[in-house]
């Protein structure tokens, strides 16, 4: 996951030490539409004696039980600088089904170097709000742009093939005229993949990064054999 500018450091993350929270808080987290609203008290402790690199991004997080509750995806600083952020995944697998929340930093306890949530379950994660990287789709642009610059190229080899269809002997035209329907078939697949994700909000398009990698996989094997 790319970082938003509003992550932090370990040397912003202990400058946060010296902050102290009590009651309700209700922050926009960097800059994205999800409220996270909890009561808090800021940890000192927490806060001075984590490494950011070394103990806490891709962690797993466990309840108090032993459970796993979800994997540290991202450190995140409130816009309003005083309160830091976990970004935690609870569920799925590469990216697919994922759901990422914010929780207050204070709330994850660090046991003997295992970081520990006490009370949380994996449903109750997923049940809070959603968080999203609101400002941030330079990750999502590229990747629509990849899959985009493929099914160009599998339309334009289907346009080829036809072409060469035309020209060629009656035992040839079978031939090419049998790869170029299945690259046909294998462009309109991707397309689709595509289309689904373009349609869905910028914030989810993980959810739909595996099926359209597929997608564009099985294309470009299919333009390599067409071409062969």
């Amino acid at each position: 996951m790319k970082k938003n500018p509003s992550s932090i450091g370990l040397a912003a993350l202990a400058a946060l030490g010296a902050l102290c929270l009590a009651g309700p808080a209700a922050a926009q987290v960097a800059g994205g539409t999800t409220t996270v609203e909890a009561s808090v008290t800021a940890s000192t402790q927490l806060a001075m004696g984590w490494s950011v690199k070394k103990t806490l991004l891709g962690k797993t997080i466990y309840n108090d039980a032993g459970h796993e509750v979800g994997k540290v995806e991202d450190l995140i600083i409130s816009p309003e600088r005083n309160l830091s952020y976990v970004i935690v995944g609870a569920g799925g697998f590469v990216g697919i089904g994922r759901h990422d929340v914010a929780i207050p930093v204070s709330q994850i306890q660090d046991r003997a170097g295992r970081l520990v949530m006490p009370g949380a379950t994996q449903d109750a994660i997923k049940a809070l709000p959603e968080f999203a990287y609101a400002a941030d789709t330079s990750q999502r642009d590229a990747f629509v742009a990849a899959a985009d610059k493929d099914i160009a190229r599998g339309k334009a080899k289907v346009a080829d093939l036809e072409q060469k269809a035309g020209a060629a002997s009656t035992d040839a035209k079978v031939k090419i005229d049998r790869q170029a329907t299945a690259l046909q078939g294998d462009v309109k697949a991707a397309e689709s993949r595509l289309g689904e994700m373009k349609q869905a909000a910028a914030a989810r398009w993980r959810d739909f990064e595996a099926g359209v990698n597929a997608a564009t996989a099985r294309l470009r094997k299919s333009i390599e054999t067409a071409a062969a």
